[in-house]
């Protein structure tokens, strides 16, 4: 079995080696090691592989000679910038002020600028976070304070806790458990090494993983709010479009009163989620509810623990499967993806989903040649769709369907209205990319099925239903 330790290193020469030499002794494999004193000087990552019977003997040698250390007391760094008369002394009251709360300081960084003020930019650790603010409003009586996200600041300083501090403001947005939050520090870790070998810098991409937590944070309870919008088919079919601000579409098709679900958002939605659904559909809590999954990506499949029927395409049945069984997933199966798509799946609550309750609607091609591809047919009342597998330009396993009768598509994440977003649900998007690396798997494949999908659809106005953004109205004329 594999564990990871994230162990606070003892300030002594050759205290590596000495935990080295206790997995050796052990027969205990190190498979990863991670440790930046230049981004934290405390923290050492290690992951290792062995028995059961073997880790717990480590788990009691480490503790021993010192690595298992609890930071007990959520010790916190925070940012702060003091905008001083350029005047000898000016200093000094704020670093008084800094003492009397008993605040010490890591980091100073100030220089003149030509003004008639300087910019005094100072870490201070903290232990009582709430004391912050009270500290604030006794600066500001000084001058002009300012509170820094240090995933902005221009510069690496001394933060000698910075997993700690990153993860516990993550956690804060979503509320995770502190079980979570470990697991979401080792993940932070493994994005942080994967960005260091790469030789690139840490802060866009953790500003971005912030800004994304803060989006779904700023989302949830009474601030849910969606875009619902209603289409008449036919006299006794309609489709629902529920368009929360993060995350995929959720489409309800209703007819002649029977009800079909396509994809399901966030599971960190759930709840707000199940509040709409049952405002709109007054016997949901007892009806069997069944779903259709485009494909297996996090914003789409949230929800499908709450179904008792799921129906997939083979390939998206299979990565599901392997979710469930603990194994990479399509995304994690890219090492420079996975990082940032497990942090993804801790900060949205993600659940595997029992692959019993899956059904596997259409079997796998093999070696698809063409950008779309039909496999099969899927009937539901009076819809008649023939559906198509992407050659996997966003996700493998990307089916669209289309219904040439009554003009309308159900095209997943292969052609969304890039034009019809909500300013949040844009906001959104510029940073799924960023998290992911890539939101499409091949992006000019992608391309290619986009083009697919338009030259598939016959002369007639046409009503698309992509899974972001609101429906869009095409007209194909001879």
């Amino acid at each position: 079995m594999k564990k990871t330790y994230v162990t606070s290193m003892p300030d002594h020469i050759g205290a590596f080696l000495r935990a080295s030499e206790c997995f050796a002794r052990l027969g205990i494999n190190i498979t990863r090691v991670s440790y930046n004193k230049a981004v934290d000087s405390h923290t050492l990552f290690i992951d290792a592989e062995g028995t059961a019977k073997q880790l717990k003997k480590a788990d009691c040698q480490l503790e021993k000679i010192g690595y298992l250390q609890e930071n007990t007391n959520k010790t916190s760094i925070v940012l702060i910038e003091f905008t001083l008369p350029d005047i000898p002394g000016s200093v000094t009251s704020v670093l008084t002020l800094i003492n009397e709360f008993n605040f010490n300081i890591s980091y100073i960084s100030s220089q003149e600028n030509g003004t008639d003020y300087q910019y005094f930019k100072m870490g201070l650790y903290v232990d009582d976070y709430d004391r912050v603010s009270e500290f604030i409003l006794e600066a500001e009586k000084i001058c002009k304070v300012r509170l820094i996200d240090y995933n902005s600041s221009e510069k690496v300083y001394d933060n000698s806790i910075f997993y700690n501090t990153y993860v516990m403001g993550l956690s804060k947005v979503m509320g995770l458990s502190e079980e979570v939050s470990r697991e979401l520090l080792v993940h932070v870790n493994l994005a942080m090494q994967t960005l260091d070998e790469k030789g690139l810098s840490p802060y866009r991409t953790f500003d971005s993983i912030s800004k994304f937590a803060e989006l779904l944070g700023n989302s949830k309870g009474k601030n849910f709010s969606p875009r619902i919008s209603t289409h008449k088919i036919t006299d006794n079919t309609e489709i629902i479009l529920i368009e929360p601000p993060c995350g995929s579409n959720t489409i309800i098709i209703n007819s002649n009163d029977k009800v079909l679900f396509a994809d399901s958002g966030y599971a960190c939605y759930k709840n707000e989620m199940i509040d709409v659904l049952r405002k709109l559909i007054p016997n949901f809590d007892k009806m069997e509810k069944t779903i259709l999954v485009t494909h297996a990506d996090v914003d789409h499949c949230g929800l499908l623990p709450m179904f008792d029927r799921i129906i997939a395409s083979e390939k998206t049945a299979k990565c599901l499967i392997n979710e469930y069984e603990g194994k990479d997933g399509y995304r994690e199966a890219n090492p420079l993806h996975k990082p940032y798509i497990n942090i993804c799946k801790i900060l949205t609550s993600y659940k595997a989903v029992n692959p019993d309750k899956i059904t596997v609607m259409w079997n796998d091609i093999p070696n698809l040649q063409e950008p779309l591809t039909q496999i099969g047919f899927f009937d539901f009342e009076e819809l008649h769709f023939e559906v198509y597998e992407g050659k996997g330009g966003h996700l493998p396993g990307e089916i669209v369907l289309i219904d040439y009768s009554k003009h309308i598509a159900i095209t997943g994440d292969i052609y969304i209205n890039l034009h019809g977003l909500t300013r949040e649900q844009a906001e959104y998007n510029q940073y799924a990319p960023i998290l992911m690396t890539s939101v499409d798997t091949d992006a000019s494949l992608c391309r290619e099925e986009r083009r697919s999908v338009i030259e598939r659809l016959g002369v007639g106005k046409w009503q698309i239903f992509g899974a972001h953004g609101f429906k869009k109205d095409y007209l194909v004329k001879l």
